[in-house]
């Protein structure tokens, strides 16, 4: 009899979420804050914990989207790391921390 598979962290449910959108007006990715607005850190996101809060955030989100202030709202899955949040799957941590690159390799396009 084979091990059991076991579930990555990145694909269980996480007991913390945020929501995140992009800013209408320049989609920039930007973060639920506990103000109800929006901030462009992670770090600063309303950390939702538990069902209703995750409830209230995904409303939260979805009346800014009919605001026109944001698109594309949705919950993402964090863990606390360090007194800060810090995304749980790479595409969410790479749409917060930019490029998997190492700086002195970036080169800017264009002129």
């Amino acid at each position: 009899m084979s091990a059991p598979i076991q579930k990555s962290a990145a694909r269980t449910k996480a007991a913390i979420q945020v929501v995140t959108a992009n800013r209408l007006d320049d989609g920039v990715v930007v973060y639920l804050d506990p103000a109800g607005g929006w901030t462009e850190r992670l770090g600063a996101a309303a950390p939702l914990e538990g069902p209703e809060a995750l409830e209230a955030g995904l409303a939260a989100g979805k009346k800014a989207e009919t605001d026109r202030a944001v698109v594309e709202s949705y919950a993402i899955d964090v863990a606390r790391d360090g007194g800060g949040l810090r995304a749980l799957r790479l595409r969410e941590r790479i749409r917060a921390e930019g490029p998997t690159i190492h700086p002195e390799l970036w080169r800017p396009t264009g002129a």
